[in-house]
């Protein structure tokens, strides 16, 4: 069976949506919205720059929202009012908890599947370290670390050849990044109860943090570390591909991410590790071609298989981050319920 996809968004990140919607067995995109009708144009699907014409006129299977978060409840609620049943929704998800809570609330009560495009856990070294997880290949696990360098935060000039808005956020690291691996830690290590940060601003240009420490307490025991610092740079030929560098520690060995998306396992005790992973001779798409396995996860699951991301397990994400902001400002831990 074949869905109708329709797309609202054409700024910089909506090319790796549009792409993979292109290589997607059992999709099509039927329309591109953008108040800019030349970028929706430049899309290369029918273009439209009102979205209830577009809705209208399309008749989707499929809303994918690439909109940055004050537009999100808005374009949510026009795509319930036109029936649709499937909605993806790029993050951070809606402008707090409070109104992700009410529009995910509006979404259940109309019958609709509303997903999160949070797609770093579908990045295929975070898949390969999770099964090596699974498998138990590195006994109880104890420790992890992911530093982010992405390199591209030093300047008065910081983002804005890619996405000027970063300068002007008043949350930054953790809000439009950070995020990415709250998601990821709670996918790779379980649930989350309690988190310490310490976060600064380097750079004057901007509004919002771009470096700091999170320390997450998981249910399981595991004790991980996003030490993130947009100043910074690892070893990459694109830096961009994982934005920095990872370990997972254990009793009986060392899971290591690579800046361009290997992983190795190392035996506890032994110098030489095995590769689990490579890294692609010819990169596709964005992070590992993470944008095209999160849409075609969705496309699975329209066809009945089982699904992540919804909004309704999303919202504890958007707990989690506000929990971080909240230790930043008081200097201390803070309880993370679960319960949203």
């Amino acid at each position: 069976m074949t869905f109708r996809v329709a797309c609202v968004g054409a700024g910089y990140f909506s090319q790796f949506h549009y792409d993979a919607w292109a290589r997607i067995d059992g999709a099509t995109v039927v329309g591109a919205c953008d108040l800019d009708l030349a970028r929706a144009t430049a899309t290369g699907a029918p273009a439209f720059d009102d979205l209830d014409q577009m809705l209208t006129g399309t008749a989707p299977d499929l809303l994918d929202i690439i909109l940055p978060p004050p537009a999100h409840a808005e374009t949510i609620r026009a795509a319930l009012a036109a029936g649709i049943k499937w909605i993806i929704c790029q993050k951070p998800f809606c402008l707090d908890l409070d109104e992700a809570r009410v529009i995910t609330g509006e979404a259940r009560a109309a019958g609709a599947h509303l997903v999160v495009h949070e797609n770093f856990r579908f990045q295929p070294w975070y898949r390969t370290m999770k099964a090596a997880l699974e498998a138990g290949t590195i006994g109880e696990v104890q420790n992890a670390t992911f530093r982010l360098r992405p390199g591209d935060g030093q300047g008065p000039n910081a983002y804005l050849d890619r996405q000027p808005y970063f300068q002007t956020m008043p949350r930054f690291l953790i809000h439009e990044t950070g995020v990415h691996w709250v998601d990821t830690f709670r996918y790779l290590f379980g649930p989350v109860t309690h988190v310490y940060a310490d976060l600064r601003t380097l750079n004057p240009a901007i509004a919002g943090e771009d470096a700091g420490f999170v320390i997450f307490d998981h249910a399981s025991g595991v004790r991980a570390l996003f030490d993130g610092n947009r100043h910074l740079d690892h070893v990459a030929n694109n830096l961009r591909c994982t934005m920095g560098e990872a370990w997972i520690e254990g009793t009986e060995g060392t899971l290591t991410l690579f800046g361009d998306g290997m992983v190795t396992r190392r035996p506890f005790g032994k110098p030489n590790p095995d590769v689990l992973l490579m890294e692609p001779e010819t990169p596709v798409g964005f992070g590992g071609d993470c944008v095209h396995a999160l849409q075609a996860h969705v496309i699975a699951a329209m066809n009945g298989a089982p699904l992540e991301n919804e909004a309704s397990d999303y919202l504890t994400v958007l707990e989690i981050k506000d929990a971080i902001y909240a230790s930043a400002k008081a200097g201390q831990k803070r309880a993370v319920s679960g319960v949203v």
